[in-house]
């Protein structure tokens, strides 16, 4: 399937690695130009390298997203070496899983205002394209209680409410809103990994858990990203999109 992404600009925040990096990969390797941000600038200057080895315009900053001005000056900077914006991924999380106030505190600066202030800061460019589009990274935290803490699961909740109305408000623009819920993502350096390393029985509880028997690969993920994101996907706007090997139980209506 031709997604029609050839020529296309997308902008992906947490870009240099795991979900986020090979959301910036498949939109290259079907030709969109990409601009992308991390905090490691070492990690995201690696990762431009490799995505203009595929013969695409490809940006890169190191951002923290919980910084309004520093992401609103990427954002602008990236409209400028790409030519515009035509696909927002926002995709960075805290992963702020305590009980506490300061996961409030960081959820609400990483996972929902970063999300919030990357949509207005490239609102102009994307009222000026032809194929618009914005793809929330949300979670299956955000669905359903579970072992997470409860800052996490409800800045997750509120980030498919707010693509929704997004979805709603902007559609007469022919700007499109999704949100994608991944289940547990497994790849290097990502928590995942850290949790098999240093807390053993909380992996086991929740590889237990996957009926697959298995959690994702960013690849499985992306690819539901991606096509969202693409005109291949047109006339789906308001969606969110569960990608989660039938880890929640509950029912989508």
């Amino acid at each position: 399937m031709d997604l029609g992404l050839k020529g296309l600009r997308a902008i992906v925040t947490g870009g240099s690695k795991g979900i986020g990096r090979r959301c910036a990969e498949l939109f290259a390797d079907e030709g969109a130009h990409v601009a992308l941000c991390a905090r490691n600038a070492a990690e995201v200057t690696e990762t431009v390298v490799a995505l203009q080895a595929r013969g695409i315009t490809a940006f890169g900053q190191a951002v923290d997203v919980a910084d309004r001005g520093a992401l609103e000056a990427w954002v602008a900077a990236s409209a400028a070496a790409l030519g515009g914006i035509d696909m927002v991924v926002a995709n960075v999380s805290a992963l702020a899983v305590q009980d506490d106030e300061d996961a409030w505190r960081r959820g609400f600066e990483t996972d929902l205002m970063h999300s919030v202030r990357t949509v207005n800061a490239a609102m102009p460019f994307l009222e000026a394209s032809k194929a618009a589009s914005i793809t929330l990274i949300s979670s299956v935290s955000g669905r359903e209680i579970d072992f997470t803490g409860p800052a996490y699961g409800a800045f997750k909740a509120a980030l498919v409410h707010y693509a929704q109305g997004l979805a709603f408000r902007l559609a007469g623009k022919g700007i499109r809103a999704n949100t994608v819920s991944p289940g547990n993502t497994y790849f290097e350096g990502g928590i995942w990994q850290w949790i098999e390393q240093n807390n053993q029985s909380l992996f086991a509880e929740a590889m237990a858990l996957n009926p697959t028997g298995r959690m994702a690969a960013p690849e499985e993920v992306a690819r539901g990203v991606v096509f969202l994101a693409s005109p291949a996907s047109s006339f789906t706007t308001g969606t969110n999109l569960v990608i989660d090997g039938a880890l929640t139980r509950g029912v989508q209506l």
